[in-house]
């Protein structure tokens, strides 16, 4: 199954219209009321890259194809989710069923669109979803170090697995979700191991009106937040882009520059959440198509190849790479080949950023 990142907050911030937009779509309903989304809304996005563009107009490529990222827009949290208040658990199974997830956080305030604790806080909105994220996994590990203790006890050899959780379930206690372990570490293995919600990859999204004087602010607030997990924020205004969505792309284009925005934030939104869920590109280009393929970073060359098709990486043989910069300086490969700049690698080969690549295999 694809990787995909799920988009949780409280109810009424704005998710839904998000993934609408992103989508390009009005296949979510967006309401002005709690749990307007009780199923999951699933949506593939395109992830921007310029390189695609410059590989279609060396090679003559007939199209482009973009690497995508899957997003799920899941029913708003409320307090008491972890104890079963509201959607609460059916919210919870969503959530882990995703690879990470971005946090939207309302930074508008409306009298149009209620807010389920009267008015915007953004630390406190972020305290609500991180405690019941933590509530919930702090049930789940509970009921783990306490089977881990009757097995430890038959078994030495799962001390420090016991150890591990119990330190684990200290730090959940005290609401510091499981990510805030060292990476490595045997904590996130028995966070990886008991599927917790706060051990997921998670991103901030800080949903503006940029009218609003209080905007720049809240946004702050998440940035800082953000950054104290070693985290990261996007900013983007979710009802301007749900109109823009509608338009053409050179209309939209236009009314961005006229309201001095260098780029779409779901965009950043897409480009950022890639990143997160450990994706890397690495790209193919013919007179067919320029192509971006999605792969976890560290991938080998001849597990790459079986992206495309599982023949090529049964029969692989080498994988011919081109860094897209030198693809770009030099234009074709004739000129490529010429100047030694196209590389020869076996299938341990880890595929880096950028590589333009032809595999070349045995039927």
């Amino acid at each position: 199954m694809p990787l995909s990142c799920g988009i949780v907050g409280l109810p009424n911030v704005g998710k839904t219209t998000i993934f609408n937009a992103l989508t390009r779509s009005a296949q979510a309903l967006a309401a002005n009321y709690p749990f307007a989304t009780i199923e999951p809304n699933v949506g593939e996005v395109a992830v921007p890259d310029p390189r695609l563009g410059v590989l279609q107009r060396l090679v003559s490529a007939r199209r482009i194809v973009p690497a995508t990222v899957r997003f799920v827009d899941i029913a708003g949290l409320a307090r008491g989710a972890s104890t079963g208040e509201g959607l609460g658990n059916a919210f919870l199974s969503h959530i882990r069923e995703t690879d990470a997830i971005a946090m939207v956080v309302r930074c508008f305030d409306s009298e149009d669109v209620t807010h389920v604790e009267g008015r915007p806080d953004p630390r406190r909105d972020c305290e609500i979803v991180a405690i019941e994220l933590a509530l919930a996994d702090l049930a789940t590990m509970r009921k783990r170090v306490a089977k881990l203790e009757r097995e430890a006890r038959a078994h030495s050899a799962l001390g420090p697995y016991l150890e591990a959780a119990q330190r684990l379930t200290a730090a959940l206690e005290e609401a510091r979700p499981a990510r805030s372990f060292a990476a490595g570490s045997l904590e996130l293995q028995v966070a990886a191991d008991s599927f917790l919600l706060t051990s997921k990859p998670m991103l901030f999204v800080a949903n503006v009106d940029e009218g609003q004087a209080d905007a720049a602010g809240w946004v702050r607030v998440i940035q800082e937040i953000a950054a104290a997990e070693g985290g990261r924020a996007v900013v983007l205004s979710g009802q301007l882009e749900a109109e823009l969505a509608g338009l053409p792309e050179n209309e939209a284009s236009d009314f961005r520059r006229e309201l001095g925005l260098a780029r779409s934030g779901l965009d950043d939104l897409s480009a950022v959440a890639y990143d997160l869920l450990g994706l890397m590109t690495f790209l193919t280009a013919g007179p067919k198509e320029a192509r971006a393929w999605p792969i976890p970073k560290g991938t080998k060359a001849s597990r790459a190849a079986g992206t495309i098709h599982s023949d090529l990486e049964r029969g692989f043989i080498r994988a011919e790479i081109v860094s897209f910069e030198d693809f770009e300086r030099y234009g074709a490969m004739e000129a490529l080949k010429a100047a030694g700049r196209v590389r020869s690698e076996g299938r341990e080969y880890i595929m880096q950023e950028g590589d333009v690549v032809n595999f070349r295999f045995n039927v």
